[in-house]
């Protein structure tokens, strides 16, 4: 804290510089690499969904994967017997079995 109050005076600009990287280090490593990892892992299970999974949405809306078109990146989503919605594939986030029972 003290070299942060020297730099501010004028003296110790390699303090304030050292302090600077180690402050944005440890952002790096308590806040975006666990951020990056979390948007790999989400990122693949978008790209390995298959047909009669039980997903859920962005929006909260449950359903189960009727089909998956890669090209146009849709999904088709059963909400309800003989109701089927076409939702981005990068809305649907995590399966079913993965949410927390309330």
């Amino acid at each position: 804290m003290t070299d942060l109050l020297l730099a501010a005076q004028g003296g110790g600009g390699w303090g304030f510089l050292i302090t600077m990287i180690v402050v944005f280090a440890i952002m790096y490593l308590l806040m975006i690499r666990p951020q990056q990892k979390q948007q790999k892992k989400i990122k693949a299970f978008q790209n390995s969904l298959e047909e009669g999974a039980e997903v859920i949405t962005n929006g909260g809306i449950y359903g189960k994967v009727k089909s998956v078109d890669y090209t146009t990146n849709k999904v088709s989503l059963e909400i309800s017997k003989g109701v089927v919605i076409s939702v981005d594939k990068n809305y649907v986030f995590a399966t079913a079995k993965d949410m927390p029972a309330k």
